[in-house]
C-alpha cells in the first residue's frame, strides 16, 4: 500500500495533519479556479458604438501588430536547401556493390553446378543450385558489408532477389546499366521530401519505355524505389538567418500621439480595444463577488467534509478518506479546467467530455456512498465557477445538470468492481446519463437537424464511456494505492513461485497440500455468500505458514509409517508447538509485509477453540488442569472470510483422516462442527447470518464429498475391469 508511509506520518503528527491537508486542498482549488472568476468592467466594449472620438494619449509601439508583420515577413522567406553530392555517389556505389555481389554468387553457383554435375552418378537426377540457395549465399555476403550499407540491402524486397537470380548474366548487366542510368539522371536534380514521390514516379514512367522484359523492368523498379532518396536537405541554419533578417527589416508599427483610435459613431472592434489597452486608456476594475462566492463554496466543502469525517472510525481510515477525497476532487478540478481551456464559441460542447461519474463512483467504491454523493454535488458547484464564462447561457444549464445526474448515477452502483457488474454499469454510467442529455437538448429547444445538438449528445456519451473505462482501467491501481489487499498484490501472492509457498512445498508438503485444499473449499464458500473470494484463497495459502518452524510435528507432514513425535512429548510441550504455528505464522507474514487481512485470518483461523486431544491427555495426568490453558490464543474470527477459513480448515483435516468417508459421514461431521462452533461462540463476531452459515455448510459438504468420497464401482465398470485383467493375463501367457 503506497499510502502506508502517509499513515505513519499521520500517526506521528496526529490531529494536525488532516486540517493541514484540507487547507492545502482549499488553497489549491481556490488558486486554480481564481482566474476563471475574474470579472472586468471596462468603459469601452467590443460591439459598442463610440459616443465620441478617442485619440492616442502617447506614442507607443503596437507590439502585436509589429509581431504579426514580422511573422508574415519570416513566412515569406524561401527556404534554403543544400544539395548532397556525396549521397548521390554513395547510392550509385551501393548499387554497383550489390550487382558485384550478385555476380560473385552467380559465379559460385555455376561452379557448384559443375561440381554437382560431375558428382552425379548414373540413374541419378542432377540438382542445380536453386534460387533460394543463391539468395542465401548473397545474404551471407551481406554480413561482410558495413551496417549502414546492410540496411540499404535489407530494405530491398525479397521478390527482387528472386527475379534477379532467375535472369541470365546478360539480362542482369542490362538491369544494372539501365538502373544506374535512370537513378543518376533523377538524382542529378534536387530531390526533396516534398517531391520525392514525384521523382520516383517519373523514374518509373521512364522504365516503361525501356526495351527490356517485364521481369527486368520490375527489378529496375525495385532498385529505383530504394535507390532514389532525398539528396537536398533543408539548410535550417541558413533559412533561420534569412527569416531573422526578414524580421529585422520590418519597421515597428507605431501608435502616434493624437492618432484617432476610435471615431465618433463607429462600432468598436477588437483591434480598437487592443489599442486602448496598450495605451492604458481603459478603466479596469475587478468585481469581488464571484471571487468571494468561490472562496465560500470551497470553505463549505471543507466544513461539510470535516463534519462527515467525524463519523468515520478509526483515525487512520479517516485520514485515508480525506487524502483520497481531496486527491480525487483535485483531479476533477484539473480535468474541468483543462476542458475549459478548449471551450470556444464553436466548441462549447467540450465540457461534456468530462467523466462526471468517475470520481463519485471511485469514492463510493473505496470510501463510502456518502463520500461519492458529496463529490457529485461539489463537482457541480465547482463547475459553476470553472465555466464562469458560460453564465447567462443555456449551455451552462446543460453542463451542470449533466454533471449532477451522471455523478449521482455513479453513486448508485454496487460497491464492488465495475468489471464484475457488466451490463448494470453500462446502464447507470452511459445509457441513463445519455438519455438525460437527450431530455436537456429537447428542453432547450435545440433542433436534432442541427449538428451542434448531435455534437453535444456525442460528447456526453463519450464522457459516460470515459467514466466507465477510467473506472475499470484504474481500479486495480487505485486499489493498490489505498489498500494492502489489491487484486494486483493478491495475484502476486497466489503465484506458486512465491518464496514462502515454495518453501512450504519443499519443507512441509503435507501442509502445502492441506492449504491448497482449504483454499479451494473456502474460496468457493465465500464466493457463494458474496465475500472476497480471491483474498480468502490467498489467506488460506499462507494460514499455516507457521508450521514451517516445526514441520515434522504436524501429522500431515510425517512420512508413511513414521512415529508421531508427540508420543514422546508432554501434552504441555505439544500444546506449545501446536499453538506456536498460529503465533509464528503471524510473525512470518508480518515480516513479509503481507496484507493485514491475510495476517488476521492466520491469527483467527483457530479462534479460541479447545485443543481437545492434548487437553484430555493432560487431564489424565492432572485432573485439575484448566481448559483455558489448552485453548488457542485467538482472537475468534472477526470477518466472514476468517470464519469460513476456520470451519473449512477443521473440516478438511478431519475428513482427510476419516476411514472410508461417505457423503453421510461428511455431511454429519460438517453439521456437528458448525453446531459446536456456534455453541462455543466462535462465530459471534464474524457477522455471518444463519442463512449464510447454511450456504457455507452446503458448499463445504459438496466440496469435501467430491474430493474424498470414493466412487461406487458400477457393474459396467467392474465388468470392463475384469475383461481388461483377463486380456492382460492372456498376453502374459502368450509372452511366456
Amino acid at each position: 500500500m503506497i499510502i502506508q508511509p502517509l499513515i505513519k506520518i499521520y500517526e506521528k503528527l496526529g490531529k494536525f495533519l488532516i486540517p493541514f491537508v484540507l487547507v492545502l486542498f482549499f488553497l489549491f482549488s481556490s488558486l486554480l479556479i481564481f482566474p476563471n472568476v475574474q470579472q472586468r468592467a471596462v468603459d469601452y466594449k467590443e460591439g459598442q458604438v463610440a459616443e465620441k472620438s478617442i485619440r492616442a494619449n502617447k506614442t507607443i509601439e503596437n507590439t502585436q501588430a509589429t509581431e504579426q508583420k514580422r511573422q508574415l515577413a519570416a513566412e515569406s522567406v524561401t527556404p534554403e536547401y543544400t544539395y548532397d553530392e556525396d549521397l548521390v555517389k554513395r547510392q550509385e556505389q551501393l548499387l554497383k556493390t550489390l550487382f558485384s555481389l550478385i555476380g560473385e554468387v552467380k559465379t559460385e553457383a555455376a561452379l557448384e553446378n559443375e561440381s554437382r554435375q560431375k558428382a552425379v552418378k548414373e540413374n541419378e537426377t542432377f540438382q542445380a543450385v536453386t534460387i533460394d540457395e543463391q539468395i542465401a549465399l548473397l545474404k551471407k555476403r551481406f554480413e561482410q558489408v558495413d551496417s549502414d550499407d546492410l540496411t540499404f540491402y535489407q530494405k530491398i524486397p525479397n521478390p527482387f532477389y528472386e527475379l534477379i537470380f532467375s535472369m541470365t548474366n546478360t539480362e542482369i548487366e542490362e538491369v544494372e546499366t539501365q538502373t544506374l542510368a535512370i537513378m543518376n539522371e533523377q538524382m542529378g536534380q534536387q530531390v526533396r521530401a516534398s517531391n520525392l514521390e514525384d521523382i520516383k514516379q517519373n523514374a518509373n514512367d521512364k522504365i516503361s519505355f525501356l526495351n527490356v522484359s517485364n521481369d527486368q523492368a520490375q527489378a529496375i523498379r525495385y532498385l529505383i524505389n530504394q535507390g532514389i532518396v532525398v539528396n537536398s536537405v533543408l539548410n535550417e541554419k541558413r533559412t533561420e538567418e534569412l527569416m531573422q533578417a526578414a524580421k529585422e527589416s520590418v519597421q515597428p508599427v507605431m501608435i502616434f500621439q493624437g492618432e484617432v483610435i476610435v471615431r465618433e459613431g463607429s462600432q468598436i472592434d477588437a483591434n480598437m480595444i487592443e489599442k486602448l489597452n496598450l495605451l492604458g486608456m481603459t478603466k479596469q476594475s475587478t468585481s469581488i463577488f464571484p471571487l468571494v462566492s468561490m472562496i465560500l463554496s470551497n470553505v463549505l466543502q471543507v466544513l461539510v467534509l470535516l463534519y462527515f469525517l467525524k463519523q468515520i472510525q478509526p483515525n487512520t481510515t479517516r485520514f485515508i478518506a480525506v487524502i483520497f477525497y481531496t486527491a480525487m476532487m483535485s483531479f476533477s478540478i484539473v480535468v474541468m479546467k483543462f476542458l475549459q481551456l478548449f471551450q470556444m464559441n464553436n466548441t462549447q460542447y467540450m465540457p461534456l467530455l468530462f467523466p462526471a461519474a468517475f470520481v463519485p463512483l471511485i469514492l463510493t467504491v473505496f470510501i463510502s456512498r456518502r463520500t461519492g454523493v458529496l463529490a457529485a454535488l461539489f463537482q457541480v458547484i465547482l463547475a459553476t465557477f470553472i465555466f464562469y464564462d458560460s453564465i447567462g447561457t443555456n449551455f451552462l444549464n446543460i453542463i451542470l445538470l449533466s454533471y449532477l445526474f451522471s455523478g449521482l448515477m455513479g453513486t448508485l452502483l454496487k460497491r464492488k468492481r465495475i468489471s464484475e457488474q457488466g451490463f448494470a454499469a453500462i446502464v447507470w454510467l452511459m445509457l441513463f446519463p445519455f438519455w438525460m442529455n437527450v431530455i436537456l437538448v429537447i428542453y432547450q429547444g435545440m433542433s436534432f437537424t442541427d449538428s451542434r445538438s448531435w455534437m453535444n449528445l456525442a460528447t456526453s456519451l463519450v464522457g459516460g464511456i470515459l467514466s466507465l473505462i477510467l473506472t475499470i482501467g484504474l481500479h486495480p491501481y487505485i486499489e493498490l494505492l489505498i489498500t494492502d489487499n489489491s487484486m494486483i498484490v493478491l495475484n502476486e501472492l497466489s503465484n506458486p513461485n512465491h518464496p514462502l509457498l515454495k518453501q512450504l512445498l519443499e519443507e512441509a508438503p503435507g501442509t502445502y497440500h492441506h492449504s491448497m485444499m482449504v483454499a479451494n473449499l473456502s474460496a468457493n464458500a465465500v464466493a457463494e455468500i458474496g465475500g472476497q473470494s480471491l483474498l480468502t484463497r490467498v489467506a488460506c495459502y499462507y494460514h499455516d505458514i507457521g508450521k514451517l518452524k516445526h514441520a515434522n510435528f504436524f501429522v500431515e507432514n510425517l512420512p508413511p509409517g513414521a512415529e508421531n513425535p508427540h508420543n514422546f512429548l508432554l501434552p504441555s510441550d505439544s500444546k506449545q508447538i501446536i499453538f506456536g504455528h498460529v503465533i509464528d505464522g503471524a510473525v512470518v507474514l508480518e515480516q513479509n509485509k503481507m496484507p493485514q487481512m491475510v495476517i488476521d485470518i492466520c491469527r483467527q483461523h483457530h479462534g479460541t477453540t479447545l485443543m481437545k486431544f492434548f487437553y484430555y491427555k493432560a487431564k489424565e495426568r492432572n485432573p485439575d488442569i484448566s481448559e483455558q490453558e489448552y485453548r488457542y490464543p485467538g482472537p475468534i474470527p472477526q470477518t466472514k472470510e476468517a470464519a469460513v477459513v476456520s470451519i473449512a480448515d477443521s473440516c478438511e483435516a478431519a475428513v482427510r483422516a476419516m476411514d472410508h468417508p461417505t457423503n453421510e459421514k461428511i455431511n454429519e461431521f460438517v453439521t456437528n462442527l458448525i453446531h459446536d462452533r456456534l455453541l462455543d461462540g466462535q462465530l459471534d463476531d464474524s457477522g455471518l447470518t444463519m442463512k449464510e452459515i447454511k450456504i457455507i455448510q452446503q458448499s463445504l459438504v459438496n466440496g469435501l464429498c467430491s474430493t474424498f468420497h470414493s466412487r461406487i464401482k458400477y457393474p459396467k465398470m467392474k465388468s470392463e475391469a475384469e475383461e481388461m485383467k483377463q486380456e492382460q493375463e492372456r498376453r502374459d501367457r502368450n509372452g511366456n
